[in-house]
């Protein structure tokens, strides 16, 4: 299955009063990540010397960064309408689909599946479902946790084995089943046309 696996870097977990501070997303083909998709973000707002001590992103880091409303274009253009995945997808679809809606900005047009909730079911009894635990456990290259990018690809690496999993046991890999398997609810960006630009006429 080909598929783009994406993560956000955040200032902190509520959705309705922090923001995203880095976007990554890579591009999965025959089981390989390839192309990436990465951005810092300024959020308009300091950065929580909490937020900085998990994910190494600094005020100065981000102080030149385009803000996430000039991204989200760029995202979308780049994820299409290919399935995507992200582990504790909940947590990062409802950040994206408040600035998506908030700018009424394009995004991507896939269906958002889950690595952490797949990865419960198709691998029971692990010690926790964090994707340095399950990175740990399938022995994946590793560098650095908790940036946008790196994170993508270690979560691509799962969803592949989670598929692989559910292969060699016979299972459905549809998106629909895998949506079935699940249970949770429905994840997918509201579509907003692309804005037309202004005529200068009173320029």
């Amino acid at each position: 299955m080909n598929f783009i696996a994406f993560d956000l870097e955040t200032t902190g977990i509520q959705p309705k009063t922090d923001a995203i501070v880095e976007i990554g997303a890579v591009r999965f083909s025959n089981g390989e990540p390839g192309e990436a998709f990465s951005s810092l973000i300024n959020p308009e707002c300091p950065i929580p010397p909490g937020a900085s001590a998990v994910n190494g992103i600094t005020d100065d880091m981000v102080a030149n960064s385009p803000t996430v409303q000039t991204v989200l274009g760029d995202l979308a253009d780049f994820c299409g309408d290919s399935p995507l995945v992200a582990h504790n997808a909940p947590f990062d679809f409802k950040f994206l689909l408040r600035a998506v809606e908030a700018h009424r900005a394009r995004a991507p047009q896939g269906i958002v599946l889950d690595s952490c909730a797949l990865a419960r079911i198709v691998f029971p009894g692990m010690i926790n479902y964090k994707l340095s635990t399950l990175v740990a456990h399938f022995k994946f290259p590793t560098g650095e946790f908790h940036r946008a990018e790196v994170d993508s690809v270690y979560c691509g690496r799962l969803f592949n084995r989670i598929i692989e999993a559910l292969e060699n046991a016979r299972e459905p890999t549809s998106i629909q089943a895998l949506c079935t398997l699940t249970k949770q609810a429905h994840m997918q960006f509201p579509h907003y046309e692309k804005q037309p630009e202004q005529l200068g006429l009173f320029g």
